[in-house]
């Protein structure tokens, strides 16, 4: 069966995609397919939830590893409908030269507005700025550990990890390679927020197309891992002996006084 784009609107407004509202979505088109028109048609599907009046949002991160360009760099594991959509008339992209966003409509400005350079993933960042719009997170095909909203929350938390990661910027017309500091992980310990949102009747969870979907308001996510990261500043991070090299870096990162008493 070819899901139409009309049958993909009805399945997102049955989740509870909102019209006029602020969406970000990460997406797995494979989990998604197939789809009529491919996955253009699953943005096309993506906007007619939300109207002309909701602004479209997604991840466009790369490697970092070249001059960003938000033009003409492509994403790097983001996926094809991401990499289609910011490509497409009309969408503005961020610049931050590791950690874009795309956005179309009525508040893609504000959303794509200039950022500091760490963290790339702070209240003033386009995942940042959604959630102080009040949008909802789409995960489609994926999981909470693809959730950039949660690193929106362990910096409003001020975890005690930090890992800093080359990122090549011009700087006076002159390539440079600097150190972004940010809070990363292996992002396993993001499935726990499932859980948390469930457990408290805070998330959708349905079909669209043929990928399992799961929709939540970015303020609740955020609000439950601040609760638990204000308990446990570590509880992401997978325990000490895991066998989990980004993990146990993360932790060599805490202050010996923080990692006791955490």
């Amino acid at each position: 069966m070819i899901f139409t784009t009309a049958a993909l609107v009805d399945q997102l407004v049955a989740l509870g995609v909102r019209r006029g509202g602020t969406l970000l979505v990460h997406t797995s088109f494979r989990a998604v397919r197939p789809v009529e028109d491919g996955p253009l048609g699953l943005i096309a599907a993506l906007r007619r939830a939300i109207g002309r009046e909701g602004t479209l949002v997604m991840p466009t991160m790369t490697d970092g590893e070249s001059v960003f360009d938000p033009r003409s760099t492509p994403t790097d594991q983001m996926g094809i409908t991401a990499e289609l959509f910011w490509r497409s008339p009309g969408v503005l992209r961020s610049t931050h030269p590791g950690g874009s966003f795309a956005a179309e409509g009525p508040h893609a400005a504000s959303i794509c507005a200039p950022q500091p350079l760490a963290p790339p993933h702070g209240p003033d960042s386009p995942p940042g700025r959604v959630l102080e719009l009040g949008g909802q997170v789409l995960l489609l095909g994926v999981t909470y550990g693809e959730c950039t909203t949660l690193h929106v929350a362990e910096s409003i938390a001020n975890v005690p990890y930090s890992i800093e990661h080359p990122c090549v910027v011009e700087v006076d017309g002159v390539a440079e390679s600097v150190m972004i500091p940010e809070t990363d992980h292996c992002c396993r310990g993001f499935h726990k927020v499932d859980g948390w949102l469930g457990d408290r009747g805070l998330h959708h969870k349905g079909k669209v197309g043929n990928a399992d979907a799961t929709l939540a308001d970015a303020r609740d996510i955020v609000s439950v891992a601040l609760d638990h990261l204000a308990r446990q500043p570590l509880v992401f991070l997978c325990e000490p002996g895991a066998g989990c090299e980004e993990c146990d870096l993360a932790r060599s990162s805490v202050p010996a006084k923080r990692e006791r008493t955490s």
